[in-house]
């Protein structure tokens, strides 16, 4: 068998064969690729958008129509704008024609020389098919009478009178109450019950038990006054207080109801009555009274001596004219009660005089954590004293509190005295 021989020309012209279909390939592999690129960015640019998109601005919409609308961007815009109606010089007007690169709006400075001129810049957002505008005066007013009769509206209190010839009693059956305000705030609801007290004299006194979780309660209890003669009922007024239990602080006062007996005949039996509740307003002064109190610090004993001295210009709190006032004072360490002391109780005045003096031991060095409360109360047997005022003095008090408190921290073992105004409690 004869050996196969290859010449040296056949080996050379091999790879060049190889380079020239090589090249040719590349350039058809760049065509195509450019070419379908092409295509691709023709198509797009062919295609309409079906959302127009603009910055997020405060009463514009950003979402698009229906597209099951007829409306289309473009060329129907034309028509549109002939459709719509003016838009008046002073409403606030986006013009999407008129956006910078970025695409914000350029600002522009709005001069309103009055107020009518300001309502006129507030824009309106109504929905396209609204054809009635309803004017900024109308919103105003419309909300503020809804707010007033949401405060004025407190509801209502139905009772029952009587006479009772036979026991020389004057009876008087609390029904119901419906309609009343919620005054917890999470569960929006109240825990109401009725105090009661025949006027002027405050001897009777009497309350209702504690409805749960309820905005009308039915109480039907009775309470039969006896002693009371028959003549004597034209003289007196009925004060009902409607309240809502709070454990944890006072009960919230949600309303009274007031009764003058005169001019109302009992003879013919028993007589069926409502009457609307209506905001408690007995506390028609600016202020709630003044207290005169002296202070003591003895560094030596680290003590403080709290004196008593007096009361004056205290409120009425109630219809009936005085009050029975008693003071109470609570030592505080790092707003921590650590101490309480209270007063007598001294009845049916308004310039009281107590000079009573109390000793409180103070658990660390300096004044700098201590503050004492003074509470104002009214005495009142069988239900919650109520707060005529209240006074703090401590290192973090203003005013006359805070001069006063300073005094006896630069000067200890001098006794110190000033009055101080009440305020709410």
């Amino acid at each position: 068998m004869a050996p196969i021989t290859t010449s040296r020309e056949e080996f050379d012209e091999i790879p060049t064969v190889v380079g020239i279909f090589s090249a040719f390939g590349l350039v058809f592999t760049v065509s195509l690729f450019a070419w379908i690129c092409c295509q691709r960015k023709s198509s797009k640019s062919n295609k309409t958008p079906p959302y127009k998109f603009v910055h997020v601005l405060k009463g514009v919409d950003i979402y698009p129509e229906n597209l099951s609308s007829k409306k289309k961007f473009g060329a129907d815009d034309k028509n549109e704008v002939k459709n719509k109606p003016a838009v008046p010089k002073n409403s606030l007007h986006l013009d999407l024609e008129k956006r910078d690169l970025n695409g914000n709006f350029p600002k522009t400075n709005v001069k309103a020389s009055s107020p009518s001129d300001l309502e006129n810049v507030t824009p309106k957002l109504f929905s396209e098919g609204e054809k009635e505008a309803v004017s900024p005066d109308s919103l105003k007013s419309s909300t503020s009478i809804t707010s007033e009769e949401k405060q004025e509206k407190l509801g209502t209190l139905f009772f029952s009178l009587e006479y009772n010839f036979e026991k020389k009693a004057f009876v008087v059956n609390i029904k119901e109450a419906r309609g009343l305000p919620a005054m917890d705030e999470q569960s929006m609801t109240s825990d109401p019950y009725i105090k009661m007290t025949i006027l002027p004299e405050k001897k009777h006194k009497v309350k209702t038990r504690v409805l749960r979780k309820t905005l009308d309660p039915a109480f039907d209890e009775t309470f039969t006054f006896y002693g009371i003669l028959y003549t004597q009922i034209q003289e007196l007024t009925l004060h009902f207080t409607i309240l809502s239990f709070d454990r944890f602080s006072r009960d919230d006062i949600i309303g009274e109801v007031l009764i003058p007996l005169a001019g109302i005949e009992l003879s013919d039996g028993k007589m069926l009555m409502n009457r609307e509740i209506i905001k408690r307003n007995v506390r028609k002064s600016s202020g709630r009274g003044e207290l005169l109190i002296s202070l003591c610090y003895q560094s030596t004993t680290n003590t403080l001596t709290v004196v008593v001295l007096k009361a004056r210009h205290l409120p009425k709190s109630d219809v009936s004219g005085l009050s029975d006032p008693y003071v109470k004072v609570n030592l505080y360490h790092a707003k921590k009660r650590i101490s309480k002391k209270k007063t007598h109780v001294k009845k049916c005045t308004p310039n009281a005089v107590f000079n009573e003096l109390f000793v409180f031991d103070i658990p660390c060095e300096g004044l700098e954590e201590i503050s004492v409360e003074f509470l104002v109360l009214d005495s009142e047997r069988g239900s919650r004293n109520e707060v005529i005022g209240r006074l703090v003095l401590g290192a973090a008090a203003e005013g006359t509190s805070g001069e006063h408190w300073k005094e006896i921290c630069d000067y200890p073992r001098r006794q110190i005295a000033k009055w101080h105004m009440l305020c709410d409690g």
